[in-house]
């Protein structure tokens, strides 16, 4: 069996966000493999997908894990999925995938991109947790539930300098919403090329710091383009390896667009 580590949302090597791809002969093997295969891996998310019959309402079959858990949704390791099999050949235009999130579509570009259509996150303003300033290291000025898809608490701070220059203590965000934090903001100059910045920190699933995120792009995607007026933004997400995200709002579903690039190659012995 070939295994893949591939680098999503971005156009580079060392860029990104890291997910390793499986692709899988027949059935979904034993849980508590797919979970040592993750944990080995040791990467965000690693992606197993498995081929299904032709004629259904999708092509394959597709399912994420961290180093510690199974999750709901998860869009870089969807666009690498997407990636290796249009790279391989092993399937040719747009691919749907069947997931824990319902049917998720990956539709690649003449320009090597690939657009993901995902299920707009419902944002539910909040009040802003009592010790969460303490916990991230900033003040937010709002805050707002992502809902059970996304399973995040989405808070706006003052500027994109406070969300560049987070410290935040991991432990103490778990307390706060079933996987962690999103910490946005405008961006300060849209000249660069992003409309708004994120940093996401996921201590519930074993991620301290998650590099670029897609399932939380289809909460901001809905936040920011209502303060700012467009449905077609670009997000910059500013962990130490950044990527950029181009996200169109298209009412209960969020268009999410990058590129990928398939980094390491080998073969899977156990």
């Amino acid at each position: 069996m070939r295994i893949r580590i591939v680098d999503a949302f971005t156009d580079r090597p060392f860029a990104g966000n890291p997910a390793g791809v499986l692709l899988l002969d027949d059935v979904f093997p034993d849980d508590d493999w797919l979970q040592n295969i993750a944990m080995e891996v040791n990467h965000a998310e690693t992606a197993f997908a498995r081929r299904l019959p032709e004629g259904g309402e999708a092509d394959w079959a597709l399912r994420w894990f961290t180093p510690v858990a199974e999750v709901d949704m998860c869009g870089h390791a969807t666009l690498a999925t997407a990636h290796v099999l249009h790279t391989t050949g092993a399937h040719e235009g747009q691919v749907r995938f069947t997931t824990r999130s319902g049917v998720l579509i990956a539709t690649p570009a003449p320009d090597g991109s690939i657009t993901l259509d995902f299920p707009t996150a419902p944002l539910t303003p909040a009040e802003i947790p009592a010790g969460v300033a303490e916990a991230l290291g900033a003040q937010p000025v709002a805050a707002f539930d992502t809902g059970p898809n996304v399973g995040d608490l989405l808070v706006e701070l003052a500027d994109e300098k406070t969300v560049l220059g987070l410290a935040p203590d991991h432990k103490a965000l778990g307390a706060y919403s079933s996987r962690g934090i999103i910490a946005t903001a405008r961006a300060d100059d849209p000249s660069r090329g992003y409309d708004f910045v994120s940093r996401c920190f996921f201590p519930n699933v074993g991620i301290d710091e998650d590099p670029v995120t897609g399932s939380a792009h289809t909460a901001l995607a809905p936040h920011w383009s209502a303060r700012l007026g467009r449905d077609d933004l670009t997000g910059l997400q500013a962990s130490r390896r950044t990527g950029l995200v181009r996200t169109g709002l298209r009412g209960e579903r969020t268009l999410l667009t990058g590129r990928a690039v398939t980094v390491i190659e080998g073969e899977l012995h156990a």
